[in-house]
């Protein structure tokens, strides 16, 4: 007679790693990614300054999302499935060189946890589910939004989130902003290909000293104090300045310019993740306007905000609540713009969240959370109304809940404001050729805008580029890329320098 089978079930528990402690940051190294090389260089120097033993992974390649398909759940979104399978290709490769045992002692990795709409909250299932599947379900995995990041132990934990850490990691963002914005500035314009990426990549290696060998003045008030006063950062962005200013420029060559805006990691990434459009679009005869982490930031002080307001005349002290945020805000924007001041104000100032919300309001609800908010719709009408940009493009993972919300209200903008030119592109990671020729097609009318545009604006000045060039040959700092150009009421870089030098001439 047969024996019978017993199944064994086994219910769900919540993921709880084991805990990294401080007598094991010397032999722990701690992995981190998901914004842009020059933000992670930075982030990594404020992990060394204070003592920790950290490195970004990889960039994003297209092996990453074939391992994520594998390994999860195929209807993860696309941001879920790339940074899943890069940290297992990761792992996997350490695990050949060094041995699984040792990758789990050597390694822990800290990501970003959060809730609302967007799955970003149950990025950390999946990356349990991936690491279990290859045999890795010890490594430890710590999330910023939860309590176990520090084991319940401030004083104790491997990994401590003090007012040190927390600003160094806020200015190391604010600095890689202004870098970005000073590369996409920049590079289309280059007189000598490639000499701007090596300008980047020297300012971001001497920027990465800087920050290791920031001073340390105190845990909490007094860091504070310092961070907001100092001059070290200033100081050093000078510097940098010092390197941009060998770089000289061709401002007359015709770009249309293009702001991107979309789901926060599509929109921030360089690589396979989004099809490099960043870089495809400056190959196509685009200017890039890269998305700010600092807006980000400064739209969750904002979001704060919003939520208090629902409380009012229900909860005490809420208005002194409410005062102390606005507060907080405002030297927040002060003193992103004291840095930009160091870069004679080259790289883009932060749009006012009021503004955003008003602009977004009769298409999104500002209490509608998840994403970015109503910035999406509020920013894509901030760059077409100043006129900063010919045209919005927006990256959207597949069945991304937020973002479909945006590009529905986007249908109501468009039939306001029909000469937006909106490029909405869902990325699902494996279909480049038609996201890349759906957004070539708005790209083309873009171009014919800003062809236009210079060519209005030359009739209008009564100037012609043999002119231009004639005056730039008698004054040849207006051929450095530190030169500041004026907004003077074109989106166009071109446009703007003709005003300019008609203002001049």
């Amino acid at each position: 007679m047969a024996q019978a089978t017993v199944e064994r079930i086994e219910h769900y528990r919540a993921y709880k790693p084991r805990p990294f402690t401080r007598k094991e940051r010397d032999h722990t190294t701690i992995l981190f990614g998901g914004m842009t090389w020059r933000h992670e260089a930075l982030v990594q120097a404020v992990f060394e300054n204070l003592g920790y033993s950290a490195i970004a992974l990889p960039n994003i390649e297209r092996k990453d999302l074939d391992t994520g398909k594998e390994l999860i759940d195929t209807g993860a979104c696309c941001p879920t499935t790339f940074t899943t399978g890069n940290l297992v290709n990761f792992l996997q490769s350490e695990s050949k060189r060094i041995g699984p045992d040792a990758v789990k002692h050597k390694y822990v990795y800290l990501t970003a946890g959060a809730c609302g709409a967007c799955r970003f909250g149950q990025y950390h299932a999946s990356y349990e589910m991936a690491l279990r599947n290859i045999g890795l379900g010890d490594l430890r995995m710590f999330l910023l939004a939860q309590d176990e990041l520090d084991q319940g132990d401030m004083e104790g934990g491997g990994l401590e989130i003090t007012m040190p850490f927390t600003l160094g990691a806020i200015w190391a963002v604010l600095l890689g902003d202004l870098l970005t914005d000073m590369e996409f500035l920049t590079r289309p314009y280059e007189v000598v290909p490639g000499q701007t990426e090596q300008v980047v990549k020297e300012s971001i290696d001497y920027l990465h000293d800087v920050f290791k060998k920031r001073p340390l003045k105190g845990k909490k008030w007094g860091a504070l104090a310092w961070h907001i006063t100092t001059g070290y950062f200033t100081d050093a962005l000078k510097e940098v300045k010092k390197k941009f200013d060998t770089i000289e420029v061709d401002r007359l060559r015709l770009r249309a310019k293009v702001a991107i805006t979309g789901e926060f990691w599509l929109q921030t990434h360089e690589g396979d993740g989004n099809y490099n459009i960043k870089s495809w679009l400056e190959q196509e005869g685009a200017e890039v306007i890269p998305p700010s982490i600092a807006v980000w930031l400064d739209y969750w002080m904002k979001w704060y905000l919003i939520t208090l307001e629902q409380k009012l005349g229900i909860e005490k002290r809420v208005r002194p609540k409410m005062a102390a945020i606005r507060g907080l805000q405002a030297v927040y924007r002060w003193h992103y713009n004291r840095l930009r001041h160091a870069l004679v104000d080259l790289p883009y100032g932060l749009p006012q969240q009021d503004e955003l919300q008003k602009l977004a309001a009769p298409f999104y609800h500002h209490h509608l959370s998840g994403g970015e908010g109503f910035m999406l719709v509020g920013k894509a009408l901030y760059y077409h109304l100043h006129k900063k940009a010919h045209m919005i493009c927006e990256l959207s993972p597949y069945s991304c809940l937020p973002n479909t919300m945006s590009i529905g209200s986007m249908a109501g903008v468009l039939g306001k404001h029909p000469d937006l030119l909106y490029a909405p592109i869902e990325v699902k990671g494996d279909a480049e050729v038609h996201a890349l020729s759906r957004c070539q097609m708005i790209l083309t009318e873009a171009k014919k805008r800003a062809a236009q545009e210079l060519e209005t604006t030359l009739e209008k000045t009564g100037l012609t580029v043999d002119k231009m060039r004639a005056y730039e040959k008698h004054h040849p700092e207006l051929t450095r890329a530190t030169y500041r150009v004026p907004h003077t009421g074109a989106a166009g870089t071109a446009a703007n320098y003709v005003l300019h030098l008609a203002g001049r001439m």
